[in-house]
């Protein structure tokens, strides 16, 4: 049985965090506007999609009060990763945790915030070993 999952982050202005991790990741809006975008790899593949607050009575998206993302790790596994932090230098987004080696997943990494706080982690590919 085939699954994807679609990830949905509730963002402040859909406008400004589409640009963002359009600038960023160089992916593309496949439905852009101010109520819902859907961000795409360059292989069509939907990575992200980005949602207003206290709209459509989602439940965990009612009270943007909220620390954003308290448990979420947005982590993104990528052969770019090196041209993604080069992206955020230009940005001047802020960086959490520069390239580094993790010594759990041995590979190289680097975590930065997204406009709205959430924390991003951009590793180098890999697939996961059993």
């Amino acid at each position: 049985m085939m699954a994807k999952l679609d990830p949905i982050i509730a963002v402040k202005d859909i406008e400004a965090s589409s640009q963002w991790y359009r600038s960023v990741f160089n992916w593309r809006s496949l439905h852009g506007g101010d109520h819902f975008d859907t961000l795409v790899a360059e292989n069509d593949e939907i990575v992200l999609c980005l949602h207003p607050w206290e709209q459509h009575e989602h439940p965990t998206m009612m009270n943007p009060g909220i620390t954003p993302g308290n448990g979420l790790i947005l982590y993104f596994r990528t052969e770019n990763m090196r041209i993604i932090r080069q992206n955020a230098e230009k940005l001047g987004c802020v960086i959490e945790e520069d390239i580094h080696l993790n010594p759990n997943s041995t590979k190289m990494e680097f975590s930065l915030r997204d406009p709205d706080g959430y924390y991003v982690t951009v590793t180098e590919f890999h697939q996961y070993a059993g």
